[in-house]
């Protein structure tokens, strides 16, 4: 268990302070007495110094820290402190803010922490609860006594005049040492206890009771439990005040930890709640990920383990077990996503070693409650579940850090049962439920019913050397892994993990270390089988452990234990025993065949002389199984060389192929009685047998074997020479061929050598490769004279048969670019210029376009799809022949390449007999007229309707008062490269609730519009729609248009021809008049006569929803104007209501001809001055009223939106128009031309 920290794996107990029981230094040496000198005269040893020894050892030996102590006793776990000792602090600010948050300096919030800001749990937290912070403080002091001839020699004297006042001070400063002790002790929830220690005499005192009392109030500490007073007394009398002591301490210890327990359990409660609202922080690209906090998984576990801790110290193992098992869960969430534990990282591994130690305590507590089988199912599934984490982190079986995990498992395993055998632990006694008949099963249902009352091993908890025994195999796998991951470090170069510390690891001398504790322990609870104490169990461990020195390179030491094997086996006459041993030797046999002789040797057939002699004197242990000897992991045997004569090949032909084995030129192995070599293909079940001929002689140092033309699927026999010189080659030579499409190569091959009983077969793998220079393989051409010769295309150690490909010419014809809207055709020619019928189908795929709002689709036949058409059948295509298949592809949206992926797959008679052709065709795409729009916005002419009207509150009135009127001009042109065959041209009406369409140009010709437009051409259509605004509507409202433009065309082809008809729709504009609370509308003749009255009129609308318009109007001439005037010059409107209107007229008479300013006229709304503020109030507002627009209805025009102030303010402004201007225009000039009368008289 060294692997692990020990804080995580002791058995926790409430922890208890001691204090005052500091051992005096010895007083100075004084001389020793003399010999006559009788012993009283013998300075003694001080009472009260020998009660504090016997105290502290008394106290130190209730209990210790151990792994195992399954004892619920009220004892504590004593610490032996300063009465000065100070606890670390609970928790430490996170900044210098004396508002900021406070963390324990364990907690992963605290920057200063270890833990920092994802770790689980500390053993630091642990040591913190077991040596740093008790549940309870015991403190020991001496009670003053007065001096002698202080104290009363009898009840009746007088007391002395400085006794009391003596205790008092005394007793006063010994309460202000304790109550500072309680106040440290009272904010941790830890109880104190003081034991006042005072003589015999002391404890007679009558004036006792006043000064404990004293203390006790002065102290502040509690009634119970909390004040005790001893005196020197014997060991007995000594254990039972600490027996006592300790009971009546330990339920305030519990409570301590109970309540530590609660908090914890509040803190996870809060951390549950706000699991769900936990968001993994993300950041943004480009910029290092900040270090992530612990999650919410995490704080359960520290929560629950935590939990499980305290309970532990209160000795309510149930409860404990149930946290440790909640915690362990949550555990294993956490090992189950890698962004939570991301493999391999420092957080990673605290986390195993947690969850470790965590399943040996839940082991353990099993164990305590005799709960055998539960204790062993959680070693288990421990196990077998970070088996399968590891797995998933690239740690799987075959690493070393795998096998040296599950080692360690095993080995903590066997030493917790170790603990608890030599403690209070019973191993359970496996024995079978109904005792076994003495007489033998006569049938087959007996043999069954005697196996069902068997026990599974793995499911029974063995004695620790079972557990050794795993853990030491475990080891070997480790030590087999490393060398693995050995060579492939030296080939590649590569730097592993943990790989330079594992180097410095010895496998053997652990291995050793685990399998002789395993055969001490087996030999302990084994049953004797024989005379010598010895059972099966430890002779196959004493196997183990010469097998472990054998590979450890210790030959002498593995022959000392095969010697001591072997003897027993063959004095008890244990031939199944001894029977693998021999085939052992056989197996090595054969690998020293493989690997050679040493140069210095002189007989090079002394290895087949050996293995002859084996065989001839022993028997197998099985005569119908014969003994397999794998080389995989070693030299093989004979050179071996594939080659076929080509790599690929259709399906029919055949392939001729050679294979050589070459047998090696410094051992002899012509003797060896190899009678058959098979020989097996990758399409072939059965095998090619080439059984020894005994008549065949080695002719030449290359032997070649013919095997014909082999059929597919069916086996063969040959007959040849199957003995090799040294150094010699035969080739086996044969073609081969398939009836279906797979690789052809040969897998294996298998030399079967017979001797007596034995049956020894050596599989050959074609890909080994012996040490030594390594050549190319060639192909023989001639055994007599010998000629090898390298193939043109290269070594060839397999085959690839598959179907002829099938011969199909494929196009497609298309006019490009394709037009928005169009129904695009696009015709597939597909000949076939095979010699077989071809099924085909077609497949097509039109990917999504990267154009917003874009929809497309594809046709073929009646089958639409906006993304794929599969399974069109074209039919079989006869050779010679060809089909078109048309495909129409209708776009809408922007313009862009619409990209078709399309696939043309065929068949041959034969079913899996199938090719297929992948084309991509890019289709340019164009819009082929584009429409742009004007859209101007006029004021309602003509009176509006009184506000008592009762038609303007019916259902079905139209409400165009503030909306007025849009005027759309469009204007279409003809964009794209191909003309363009117009049939109609119309405006579809879509009337809503806000705009509806009066009347279009289009309305009585749009069937008379047929004709031809050529790139560049242009049409205009102009509509006019009515408003239709409601009182709530903002200004940023927008209206959809009440209709679209519909063209039907088609496109006029490079023939002359024209296309299918389609239909292209244009959506009018979105409308957003401008809103005017209250605007001025006049009206003047373009033109008059001069000294001939004309007459103005002003209308003034108030369009606000709720607001009353308080109005002057003045008109103000100048001078220099040309017109005599007739009329108000100043004008009130006093209230002009919400929806109403007011009309002023004035008479005006030219005098001047030509172009004549017209009279500037102002209106103010008096209503509006109050409601803007002075830093709204734009420049030129005047303190009188806000000016208001206004219109001259002779050329009206208005913008879609205009700022209000802004555009009043404008207006106040003067200008060569003479009135209120806005950013549309100004109010323009008249015409005034001369009249008759004045021509004549000028005449």
């Amino acid at each position: 268990m060294n692997s692990y920290p020990p804080e995580l794996l002791v058995q926790l107990a409430p922890v208890m302070f001691v204090a005052g029981l500091d051992v005096p230094p010895p007083p100075e040496s004084t001389p020793s007495a003399a010999p006559g000198e009788p012993p009283s005269t013998r300075p003694l040893q001080d009472p009260f110094t020998l009660l504090t020894i016997r105290l502290r050892d008394a106290l130190l030996s209730q209990r210790t820290a151990a792994i195992w102590q399954p004892d619920k006793s009220k004892t504590f776990q004593t610490v032996l402190v300063d009465k000065d000792v100070r606890f670390p602090p609970r928790k430490i600010p996170l900044s210098t803010d004396p508002h900021s948050l406070v963390h324990s300096p364990l907690s992963p919030l605290t920057p200063t922490s270890p833990l920092h800001p994802d770790g689980l749990i500390a053993p630091i937290w642990v040591r913190k609860h077991t040596t740093l912070v008790p549940s309870v403080f015991v403190v020991f002091i001496r009670l003053y006594e007065s001096p002698p001839h202080h104290m009363p020699r009898s009840p009746l004297d007088q007391p002395h005049p400085d006794r009391e006042a003596e205790e008092r001070r005394r007793d006063a400063e010994m309460s202000a040492e304790i109550a500072l002790r309680k106040k440290s002790t009272s904010e941790r929830g830890i109880k104190l206890t003081v034991v006042l220690i005072a003589s015999r005499k002391m404890l007679d005192d009558p004036a006792l009771d006043t000064r404990l009392t004293f203390i006790r109030r002065q102290s502040g500490l509690d009634y119970r439990a909390a004040l005790f007073v001893l005196s020197p007394v014997s060991p007995g009398e000594l254990n039972e005040f600490i027996k006592s002591l300790q009971q009546a301490l330990y339920e305030p210890a519990v409570d301590y930890y109970t309540s530590h327990s609660k908090r914890v359990r509040r803190k996870r409660n809060r951390h549950a709640q706000a699991a769900s609202a936990y968001v993994l922080p993300v950041s943004p690209l480009g910029v290092a990920s900040p270090t992530r906090p612990l999650r919410p998984e995490g704080w359960t576990v520290r929560y629950e383990y935590k939990m499980a801790c305290f309970a532990e110290f209160r000795g309510e193992f149930e409860v404990a077990l149930k946290h440790y098992q909640d915690a362990y869960s949550s555990l294993l969430m956490m090992f189950g996503s890698t962004a939570i534990l991301p493999p391999r990282t420092k957080r990673w591994a605290e986390a195993k070693v947690l969850a470790d130690c965590i399943n040996l305590k839940i082991c353990k507590l099993y164990l305590y409650n005799n709960e055998h089988a539960l204790a062993l199912s959680q070693h288990t599934i421990h196990s077998r579940r970070f088996s399968d984490f590891s797995r998933g982190w690239g740690i799987g079986d075959e690493t070393f850090e795998f096998w040296s995990w599950i080692a360690r498992q095993h080995r903590v395993f066997a030493e917790l049962l170790e603990h608890g055998t030599s403690s209070t632990l019973i191993l359970p006694a496996h024995k079978a439920a109904i005792p076994v008949p003495a007489a033998a099963p006569s049938g087959l249902a007996e043999l069954d019913a005697l196996r069902v009352l068997g026990l599974n091993p793995a499911n029974a908890l063995q004695h620790p050397g079972f557990y050794y025994y795993m853990a030491a195999q475990a080891t070997e796998r480790r030590r087999a892994q490393f060398f693995a991951m050995l060579e492939s470090v030296e080939a590649n170069g590569a730097n592993l993990p943990g790989f330079a510390n594992e180097k410095k690891v010895d496998h053997s001398g652990i291995a050793l270390e685990l399998y002789t504790k395993a055969y001490e322990l087996f030999k302990k609870h084994s049953p004797l089988s024989n005379g010598n104490g010895q059972g099966r169990l430890t002779l196959r461990i004493a196997g183990r452990i010469a097998g472990t020195y054998y590979a450890a390179g210790k030959f002498d030491m593995a022959v000392r234990f095969f010697e001591r094997i072997a003897k027993t086996y063959r004095r008890e006459r244990w031939g199944t025993m001894l029977r693998p041993l021999l085939a052992t030797c056989v197996t090595i046999l054969v690998e020293m065949l493989a690997h050679g002789i040493d140069e210095d040797e002189d007989d090079d057939g002394i290895l087949q002389e050996d293995l002859l002699a084996v065989l001839k004197s022993t028997v197998p242990s099985s005569h119908e199984e014969p003994l397999i000897v794998d080389l995989s992991d070693s030299e093989p045997i004979f050179a071996t060389s594939i080659i076929f004569w080509t790599s690929t090949a259709f399906v029919g032909d055949r392939v001729a192929f050679q294979l050589s084995l070459t047998a090696p030129h410094d051992v002899a192995i012509s003797a060896l009685p190899f009678a058959s070599l098979a020989i097996y293909f990758s399409h072939k079940e059965e095998p090619v047998v080439v059984h020894h001929d005994a008549d065949a002689v080695v002719s030449g140092k290359v032997q070649r074997v013919d095997f014909g033309d082999l059929n597919p699927g069916i086996g063969a026999q040959a007959k040849g020479c199957l003995r090799w010189g040294k150094g010699g080659t035969i080739v086996f030579v044969g073609t081969v061929s398939s009836d279906v499409p797979m690789t052809l190569a040969i897998k294996r091959a298998v030399l079967a050598l017979r001797e007596g009983n034995w049956t020894v077969e050596i599989p050959i793998d074609p890909a080994a490769v012996r040490d030594g220079p390594v050549s190319n393989p060639k192909w023989l051409f001639n055994v007599d004279p010998i000629k090898f010769a390298p193939l043109r295309d290269g070594s060839n150690d397999h085959v690839t048969v598959h179907y002829r490909p099938h011969r199909l010419r494929v196009s497609m014809t298309h006019q490009s670019p394709a037009y928005l809207d169009e129904e695009y055709p696009i015709i597939i020619s597909i000949t076939n210029e095979d010699d077989r019928p071809l099924d085909v189908v077609l497949d097509v795929l039109l990917q999504p376009a990267e154009i917003d709002e874009t929809v497309n689709d594809i046709r073929i036949d009646d089958e639409h799809s906006q993304s794929l058409i599969k399974g069109v059948a074209i039919g079989v295509i006869v050779p010679g022949t060809t089909a078109l298949k048309s495909l129409y592809l209708t776009n809408t949206g922007g313009d862009g390449d619409r990209v078709l992926d399309i696939s043309i797959q065929s068949r041959s008679p034969i079913v899996q007999d199938t090719s297929e052709v992948l084309l991509t065709l890019s289709v340019p795409t164009v819009a082929p007229m584009k429409v742009d729009y004007d859209v101007k916005y006029l004021h309602t002419r003509g009176p509006l309707p009184g506000l008592t009207d009762l038609h303007t509150y019916d259902r079905d009135y139209w409400d165009d008062r503030e909306g007025g009127e849009a005027i759309i001009r469009a204007q279409m042109e003809c964009v794209g490269p191909w003309g363009l065959s117009v049939e109609t041209v119309r405006l579809v009406r879509k009337n809503g609730p806000h705009a509806r369409v009066l009347e279009c140009s289009l309305d009585e010709d749009e069937d008379d519009v047929t004709s031809d437009w050529l790139p560049g051409d242009e049409f205009a259509a102009i509509c006019r729609i009515s408003l239709s605004l409601e009182d709530e509507t903002s200004e940023d409202d927008v209206f959809s248009g009440p209709g679209e433009f519909e063209l039907s065309w088609r496109r006029i082809l490079p023939n002359g021809d024209h296309g299918p008809l389609c239909t292209s729709r244009f959506p009018l504009p979105t409308l957003q008049p401008p809103r005017q609370s209250v605007i001025a509308l006049l009206e003047l003749p373009s033109s008059a006569k001069l000294h001939i009255s004309i007459s103005a009129h002003l209308t003034i609308r108030n369009h606000h929803p709720s607001r009353t318009a308080s109005l002057s109007v003045q008109l103000e001439p100048d001078a220099a104007d040309s017109f005599l005037i007739a009329g108000q010059r100043s004008a009130r409107v006093p209230a002009l209501l919400p929806g109403s209107e007011v009309r002023l007229a004035w008479s005006l008479i030219p005098i001047e001809c030509g172009f004549v300013r017209v009279p500037r006229f102002r209106v103010l709304d008096k209503r509006n001055a109050g409601t803007v503020s002075p830093t709204q109030q734009p420049p030129g507002i005047e303190e009188e009223g806000i000016p208001v627009r206004v219109v001259d209805m002779r050329r009206e025009e208005r913008a879609k939106m205009v700022d209000e102030a802004l555009a009043l303010a404008l207006e106040d402004a003067p200008s060569g128009g003479g009135g209120g201007v806005d950013d549309a225009g100004s109010i323009g000039p008249v015409l005034v031309l001369p009249s008759f009368n004045d021509n004549m008289s000028t005449i």
